[in-house]
């Protein structure tokens, strides 16, 4: 996880970035003190302790998916604290009567508001992930190739949904086996690669990265499907079964072209050179 801190008026909002799960997560009690405009950070703490333990009486499933995790302290150590996805934080402001309430959900939805839109209608997601990458430059084909990965993607992740793989963890687990068996590389050394942080990997891939991520995928579900692979150990053996296809098709692609498929192009603007005087 990467630490760091969002400013929402003024305010320092701790949050972490989960890469396996590529989730933010934001402190409670940071979201909590300015949600009541309190500047005693020890008083927003008791406020929270208290609307905790109401929810919990009131079987409020927001409270059970906050998470404990290490963040930087007013002492400036590591200490664990009440987080949660912006989904959550959602929730829980409904329990805060508060002027900010409305500015603060605003505010999360650059981060993860419009997911829980596009849930409703998919339709939403798709044309937003359309014209976002016409704004990035990307061609008609890559758009479509793009979209295409996806779709095999959302077939393979639906099929672990009713085999017993738990999302989060278990997803990115099974995400890494398939790529590192096609790729070579980790999804996380692949990230490095190119350069990238918080980015997603797959909308900076070239044609042809997308072509085996999908070739992988694919394999991987009609091996489970075949098999009818059930649970994590089960979907491991599928995962690298499949992904060893899309290697092999790969290995040859390269043989024959003397071209790596891997490589660390991406789809970062370009840094403008700064010059003496510059801010």
């Amino acid at each position: 996880m990467n630490n760091d801190i969002a400013i929402f008026e003024e305010h320092k909002i701790r949050r972490f970035y989960d890469e396996k799960t590529e989730t933010w997560y934001f402190s409670v009690v940071d979201i909590i003190q300015v949600l009541i405009q309190q500047p005693d950070y020890q008083a927003a703490r008791n406020y929270w302790k208290v609307l905790k333990n109401r929810l919990k009486k009131e079987g409020s499933e927001s409270v059970t998916k906050c998470n404990r995790l290490k963040m930087i302290a007013q002492d400036g150590k590591l200490r664990l604290t009440d987080a949660a996805n912006a989904e959550t934080l959602l929730r829980l402001i409904q329990s805060v009567p508060s002027p900010k309430a409305e500015p603060i959900k605003l505010w999360l939805a650059k981060v993860g508001y419009e997911r829980m839109q596009e849930m409703a209608d998919p339709s939403r997601s798709l044309d937003r992930a359309r014209e976002t990458w016409r704004k990035h430059g990307r061609s008609e084909k890559w758009i479509q190739q793009r979209m295409l990965g996806q779709e095999t993607r959302n077939k393979l992740t639906d099929y672990w949904k009713t085999h017993d793989i738990k999302e989060g963890e278990e997803f990115a687990i099974l995400t890494n086996i398939i790529h590192q068996e096609w790729s070579g590389v980790s999804v996380k050394h692949h990230k490095s690669l190119k350069g990238l942080k918080t980015q997603n990997l797959r909308d900076h891939m070239n044609e042809a990265e997308l072509i085996f991520s999908a070739l992988a995928e694919l394999s991987t579900r009609r091996i489970a499907e075949s098999v009818q692979a059930t649970g994590l150990p089960e979907n491991k053996a599928a995962g690298k079964k499949g992904g060893k296809i899309a290697k092999n098709a790969r290995l040859e692609l390269e043989k024959k072209t003397g071209k790596k498929v891997i490589t660390a192009e991406n789809y970062l603007p370009l840094k403008t050179p700064k010059f003496p005087g510059d801010k």
